[in-house]
C-alpha cells in the first residue's frame, strides 16, 4: 500500500502528537512513593529486629532465674516455714485472746472499784459509823501496842484475846526474855521489871 507522505514524517509528526511528560512526572513520583516505602519498611525491620533482640535477652535472663529458682527452692523448708508461720500465729491468736479476757477482767475490776470508791466518798473521810465506833476503842489499844513494840516489847494474846505474855528484847545485850503476866501483880511491878530487863 503507498501512502501519501514519506513515512518518516509520519512517525515523526505521531511523535510530536504524543504527551510523554505528565507520564514521566507520574513514574518518577511513584518511584520516590516506592523509595520512601522501602525506606519506611526497612526501618520497621530493624526497629523490630532490634526489640526481638531484646526480648530475647529478656527472655534468657528470666530462663536463668527461673532455673535458679526451681535449683534452691526446697520443699521441706518451705513446709517447715509454713508450720512455723502457723505456729506463730496461733501463739498470737491465743496471746491476743488471753489479752481480751484479762482487759474484760481488768474492766470489771475498775467497774467494782469506782463502786466501792463512790461507795467510801459516801461514807466521809471518818468511815461509816460502825467502823467509827470500832475504831475509837481499837484506838486505845493499836496505841499502846505500838509503843511497846517500839521499846522492843511484843505482847501477845492468847485465844480468848487477853494479852497475858510479853517478849522482850535486848539488842544491846542480845537478850530476849518472855514474861507471864499473872493478875495477882500490880502493873506498877511489871512496868519496874520491864524497865529492868531493857
Amino acid at each position: 500500500m503507498l501512502l501519501d507522505e514519506d513515512p518518516a514524517t509520519l512517525i515523526h509528526h505521531t511523535i510530536g502528537n504524543f504527551n510523554i511528560h505528565p507520564d514521566k512526572v507520574a513514574i518518577s513520583r511513584i518511584n520516590e512513593s516506592l523509595s520512601t516505602l522501602q525506606q519506611a519498611r526497612d526501618l520497621r525491620i530493624r526497629e523490630a529486629e532490634s526489640a526481638l533482640k531484646k526480648l530475647s535477652r529478656t527472655l534468657s535472663t528470666l530462663s536463668n532465674h527461673h532455673a535458679e529458682t526451681l535449683s534452691s527452692h526446697s520443699p521441706g523448708s518451705h513446709a517447715s516455714q509454713i508450720v512455723e508461720l502457723d505456729t506463730q500465729k496461733f501463739r498470737t491468736a491465743k496471746a491476743a485472746s488471753e489479752l481480751e479476757i484479762e482487759g474484760e477482767r481488768l474492766e470489771q475490776e475498775l467497774e467494782g472499784l469506782k463502786g466501792r470508791l463512790a461507795e467510801l466518798e459516801g461514807q466521809g473521810v471518818e468511815g461509816s459509823e460502825e467502823l467509827r465506833r470500832g475504831r475509837e476503842g481499837e484506838d486505845e489499844v493499836v496505841l499502846k501496842l505500838k509503843v511497846y513494840r517500839s521499846l522492843g516489847i511484843d505482847v501477845e494474846a492468847d485465844k480468848a484475846g487477853n494479852y497475858n505474855k510479853a517478849v522482850i528484847r535486848n539488842n544491846q545485850k542480845g537478850d530476849v526474855h518472855v514474861v507471864n503476866i499473872d493478875p495477882k501483880f500490880s502493873r506498877f511491878f511489871y512496868a519496874n521489871y520491864f524497865w529492868q530487863t531493857m
